[in-house]
């Protein structure tokens, strides 16, 4: 085990914008991209509730990428693993980078409508706001797929 290392992650959330779809050069595939929330709730040391929304990035390739792209929507509650990866490119020539997570299992957590579409719960309707606030590129153009 000494000789190799892990990656893999494991996150519970809330999608917080609908799936950017793209398709890579060269008839490469579909790349579906999506902000996923995830919340830590807890008491500070004066016992006040402090709340911490972290946003991932998701990327989903081949069949996970048609499963993402015809049932993922903004407030979909999701349970992923994957691994990490980051990306580097230039741009007006300063270095960008950008972690992602490389989704391999999806499983989607709100309950299905009689179509077998996920249905939001009440409260998954809206998600936390903080994803345009958050620093996170609204605009996927810059950076190049892998």
């Amino acid at each position: 085990m000494a000789s190799r290392g892990v990656n893999k992650v494991i996150l519970l959330g809330r999608l917080g914008a609908e799936p950017d779809i793209r398709y890579l050069p060269n008839n490469g595939g579909k790349v579906v991209a999506i902000r996923l929330a995830t919340s830590e709730v807890w008491k500070d040391q004066a016992k006040a509730k402090q709340e911490h929304t972290e946003w991932h990035r998701l990327v989903f390739f081949k069949k996970l990428a048609d499963t993402a792209e015809q049932y993922l929507h903004k407030g979909c509650k999701i349970y992923i693993e994957g691994s990490l990866r980051t990306q580097q490119w230039d741009k007006n020539g300063e270095k960008r980078y950008r972690t992602e997570v490389v989704v391999r299992e999806l499983q989607m957590l709100d309950r299905a409508d009689e179509n077998g579409a996920p249905r939001h719960s009440s409260q998954s309707s809206t998600p936390p706001t903080e994803a345009n606030d958050a620093g996170l590129d609204e605009d996927f153009d810059d950076i190049p797929f892998f």
